[in-house]
């Protein structure tokens, strides 16, 4: 299986730049708990899959690049978000 090093960089790339700008405000009373983490990733993978790879990419059945920006913001979140 080759796995393509460009929508896997770019994707972590926009998305962990998408993470650490995501901020909560104490008044909206949004919570980010392990939970809501585990249904981002869950709903991200079925809809990597239903995406498919990029044309001509014979690297599996998900689109990695969405799959490596949903990781990026969910890195960016936790390391930096604000």
């Amino acid at each position: 299986m080759i796995f393509y090093t460009g929508p896997l960089v770019l994707g972590f790339l926009l998305g962990f730049i998408l993470g650490t700008r995501i901020k909560t405000s104490p008044e909206s009373k949004l919570k980010f708990d392990r939970e809501v983490y585990a249904i981002v990733v869950i709903v991200s993978i079925i809809v990597a899959y239903f995406l498919g790879p990029f044309p001509y990419y014979k690297d599996g059945p998900f689109a990695s690049g969405f799959v490596s920006a949903i990781v990026g913001i969910i890195i960016g979140k936790l390391t930096l978000g604000r």
